[in-house]
Formats: structure tokens, sequence, C-alpha cells
């Protein structure tokens, strides 16, 4: 579960864990369903099915969805697992694009920067004529479309966010902050009453504060086709977006308010974590379900937020897509679309999402937060969000930036930084 959480993109399932141990060959099955020589699904995810007493909500919500599906059409999904020890030097990443560009699965659960390689590749299935794809929210659509293919949907959307010591922020008199000035002023206020590091962070999450100081204005100015389609023809420069929010990480770095030494070798949430519960550290950063699950953050001892990150147009929610794809080539291809259309149905996902507390990827379905989160839905229900992953883009997001600000934290400079971001886009201009 650590793992998970270090690297999970997601969130809930651990997508990307690195592998350790003795390597398998990519086509075999580690765990394969029951031979019933009947109608079958094969779903290559991450997780096993899991046994009826297994505390585990998120894998029992999916899999008592899943067992619905199963009566309804008599069908038998089989859960082919991927799991770390059994691949050397192979993510979970990995061993999806390998097992998908030989056709050997009908179903898999992706990563953004998978949906996005395996839909230019023409191997998923445009999911557009889904029954429940009609209820889906806008920012679905945006950011799972590839060559105007909706590739994958997820059962529920990803959003990070701050979390907040608000006594912290009360003891001195300090409103939650807004803009990025606001949280460098907020920061300057906790260094002098001695606070070591105001903001806690890891290696994997920085990127979150480059997305929403970055793209603000472009998911939410009103003229997103065009912006993106300026970026994908290289008319505009992905460095002249990410400039601002990798000097605003050096300078944050510069005046001590985050460790980057100390960043470069934290997991997420294994490390800071353990000062912001203790209160030694006011901020840290986290996806959406880390507030609802004790064994992160869903158990404080005070008054907890979870805002959106400082932009120029106020706090700002970063939304990373994960998805459920269909093979284009799927042997069991009818079946696998019926059981797909069910677990993403209004029906199953209010059984999901309310099992879970997530935000649902159907306008449809609602589920009431804890009060932590509230600031963070209120503004994700405005439809004020910036995205981390989005397919539409020629050069991959999420992935490309987390490793760019960590060569940030390793001491590169922010020119060396954007260099890297205009050789990722002239590579993309080429293809």
């Amino acid at each position: 579960m650590k793992k998970g959480l270090a690297v999970c993109l997601a969130g809930m399932i651990a997508l990307t864990i690195a592998a350790c141990a003795e390597g398998r060959d990519p086509g075999q099955n580690l765990i394969s369903g029951e031979e019933t020589g009947g109608k079958v699904v094969n779903l290559f995810g991450p997780m096993e099915k899991s046994n009826p007493d297994a505390d585990n909500v998120a894998r029992s919500a999916f899999d008592m969805t899943v067992v619905e599906a199963e009566k309804k059409f008599g069908v038998t999904v089989e859960y082919r697992t991927y799991t770390a020890e059994n691949y050397q030097e192979k993510t979970y990443d990995d061993v999806v694009l390998e097992r998908a560009r030989h056709d050997m699965d009908d179903l898999y659960l992706l990563n953004p920067d998978t949906i996005q390689k395996l839909g230019e590749e023409g191997k998923l299935a445009d999911l557009s004529g889904l029954e429940s794809a009609k209820n889906l929210r806008d920012v679905v659509r945006v950011s799972n479309t590839v060559d105007g293919k909706l590739v994958a949907i997820p059962q529920e959307i990803v959003v990070y966010g701050l979390f907040v010591n608000k006594k912290m922020f009360d003891k001195y008199d300090l409103k939650l902050p807004e803009t990025p000035e606001d949280l460098m002023e907020c920061c300057r206020v906790f260094k002098e009453n001695g606070i070591e590091t105001p903001i806690g962070a890891n290696r994997w999450w920085l990127e979150n504060f480059v997305f929403a100081i970055g793209y603000a204005d472009l998911y939410n100015g009103g003229n997103t086709e065009e912006e993106i389609a300026a970026l994908n023809s290289g008319e505009s420069k992905y460095s002249d977006y990410m400039r601002e929010g990798f000097e605003y990480l050096q300078e944050m770095i510069d005046k001590g308010y985050i460790d980057a030494e100390t960043a470069y070798t934290y997991e997420a949430i294994e490390g800071e974590g353990k000062d912001f519960l203790k209160q030694k550290t006011p901020i840290v950063m986290a996806y959406w379900g880390a507030a609802n699950t004790e064994t992160a953050y869903g158990k404080p001892d005070f008054e907890m937020q979870v805002i959106g990150f400082p932009s120029s147009r106020g706090q700002m929610p970063v939304v990373a897509m994960s998805g459920y794809g269909v093979h284009s080539n799927a042997e069991h291809f009818e079946d696998t679309i019926d059981v797909l259309d069910f677990l993403l149905s209004d029906e199953s996902l209010q059984i999901y999402s309310e099992t879970n507390q997530v935000i649902s990827p159907s306008k449809n379905v609602q589920v009431d937060c804890v009060p932590a989160l509230r600031p963070l839905n209120d503004r994700v229900n405005e439809n004020i969000y910036v995205l981390g992953s989005n397919a539409s883009m020629q050069v991959e997001q999420w992935g490309n930036t987390c490793l760019i600000v960590r060569d940030l934290l390793k001491g590169s400079t922010v020119d060396e930084c954007m260099a890297q971001f205009d050789r990722l886009q002239e590579e993309a201009l080429k293809k």
C-alpha cells in the first residue's frame, strides 16, 4: 500500500509500482480466473478479485459492481493481475503497454500516459457510443479524448489539492491562500515563527503547483481548444506556460519553504505526512482520497481543510485522469463493452462513489464529502480546475512534468528544465 500511495496517479489503486524481483514474460498471466466454459471478459489491472471479507473499501466497491455485471450478462470477469515482484525493472505501465500491443486482454485500467500512447496507436476502442458516456462530466471527455475518440473512462475523478492545518493558520491570523503571492506570504510568516519547513513535499506531487500556476487561464479562460491546438502545432511553447510555475518552486526552495533535498527522498505521504500529522508542518499536498483514508489524512487531531493550489484565478484543483479502456481488437469485444457500460452506469457509479466518497465521472451522481474536502469539491462543481493529464496534448503532461520537477529538486536550473520541455515538444512535432 505504501508503494501504491507513493507513485499512484489514481490514488486508490497502485498503477505504477516499481518492480523489484524476478522477471516474467509479459505474456504470462500471473493470476487467471477459473475455467468456466462460459462467456469471459479479461481485465488486466493491478488488483486481484478481493475476498468477500477483505478490508479494502476501494476494491470491494469495484468488486460489488463487477459481480452485478456478471449476473446481468452471464459472464465471468477474469482478473489478470500485475504484481510488482513478478516483473524486474518494469512498472505497471510498462507491462500494460506490452500486453496491449500484443492484443492480450479485453479491458485495461490505464494511467494517463498509457491512455495517450495506446490511443494514438489505435489500440483503444472509441467509447463515446456507450450509453453511460452520455452522462460524463466535460472534464472526463477533455482528458481522455485522443484523435477525436473517447478512449478511456474512469470510475472516479482524482483531484489533487493542498491539505492545510487550519489551526496553524488561525494561530498566526493567516487566511487560506488564494494566489501564489498569498502562499508565499503565509510561508514567510510560518518560517519567521520557527516552523522550519512550511510546505511538506515529496518527489511526486510538486508538479501540481506548476499546473495550477501555468494552466489556470488555459483551462478557465474560454479558449482551451484554441490554446491546445497552438501547442500541438508548435505555434505556442509548453515552456512558456511552465516557466512561471518552475520559477515559483525555485523561489520556494531558495527561501527554505520547501526542502528540496528531503523532498527528493520522500515517497508520497510516507515522509512529509508524519510531520503534518504531528503539526510540525502546516501544508502538504495529496489527492482527494487521502482525506477519507485513516491510514493517510482521514483522521487528524486538528481541523484540516483541503483547498486548490494557488493560482491567478484563486484556489485551483488539479485533476489527473486515469480510466478503463477496451482493446480495439478485444477477443470478447461486445461482452466487454456491455460490462464496462454497466460499470459506468449511474446506478453502479452511485454505489462506487458512495462507498469510496469520491467524485463521480457522471454529472448525475453526487455524493456528500467530508467537511475537509468541501472547498475543493465546491470548485470542481463550479467547473473550475486545471488538468494535470490531457490526452489531447501531444506532449504527455503528468509524467514528464513530474520528472522535470525532480530535476529541479536535484539542482537543475529553470532554464535547463524549460529546455527539456522544448525538446519534448520538438520530438512530438516530428511524429
